[in-house]
């Protein structure tokens, strides 16, 4: 099987030229998202992907550049797609926080019957630590990686060999014990903040701090407008755009 990823979009939460990072993998029994922010429904509008193209969406935590676009392919789903519905891959813990504080105030609807989450997603609880085949041959594991002290948050392998970091603080340990030594990742796509204290993410000048091997398996995400400043400036590591297609095999 052949599985292709593709960056819906690479940009930080406050980029402004940029799209909200967020990726779809792509095989022959279809395409997944990993995150829903805001500005998603219209970079998938760009690719001429539609709401009900989607499989399913993966979501890593609730910040709103991450989730802010679910709202719109919710109701897309439900009022110009006959009430369809895709897979929601969450865990149980996010998907209470979601619904609760960040979608129920709009899309609760008693009337018609929407008052919760699984009115309008196909809900698909994930657990930490454990690989889920979310399509033949596309096997999704989450781990608790820390992002914002007493927020849940998760990083995820794909397929074993790839490791996703969504939003994450750098963790050196993390990235050369768990993901190259033990699981022996060919590809590591990392949020990076280009300047300044990484009091939230990872930022440029720790992930140089890497070895070359690592960071030439590196592909650089979540970036600011300031981003073609820093070309040729990132040592082995690449930043990956949007749009861009990568093969995740092993």
């Amino acid at each position: 099987m052949s599985l292709h990823l593709q960056m819906v979009g690479t940009g930080s939460a406050f980029a402004k030229t940029l799209y909200n990072t967020s990726a779809l993998l792509v095989s022959e029994h279809g395409q997944i998202l990993i995150d829903c922010g805001a500005s998603v429904p219209k970079a998938l509008h760009e690719l001429n992907i539609e709401p009900d193209q989607l499989n399913g969406i993966v979501i890593s935590h609730i910040h709103a550049d991450h989730v802010a676009g679910l709202e719109e392919i919710a109701f897309r789903l439900c009022y110009q797609y006959n009430n369809k519905r895709i897979k929601l891959y969450i865990t149980e813990p996010l998907a209470d926080i979601l619904w609760e504080n960040t979608l129920k105030g709009s899309m609760y609807n008693p009337q018609e019957g929407f008052t919760s989450l699984s009115n309008y997603f196909d809900v698909s609880f994930l657990i930490e630590n454990t690989p889920a085949e979310l399509l033949p041959g596309l096997v999704i594991e989450p781990i608790r990686t820390l992002h914002m002290k007493d927020k849940i948050s998760y990083s995820f392998f794909i397929n074993e060999k790839t490791f996703y970091s969504a939003d994450v603080l750098f963790n050196e340990q993390l990235l050369l014990q768990q993901v190259v030594h033990d699981r022996g990742c060919h590809t590591i796509l990392h949020d990076c903040q280009l300047k300044g204290h990484g009091a939230v993410h990872a930022t440029l000048a720790e992930l140089l701090t890497l070895p070359e091997d690592v960071q030439q398996r590196i592909y650089l995400m979540h970036y600011d407008d300031t981003m073609p400043q820093y070309i040729g400036q990132t040592g082995r590591m690449r930043f990956i755009e949007q749009h861009q297609v990568i093969t995740l095999d092993a």
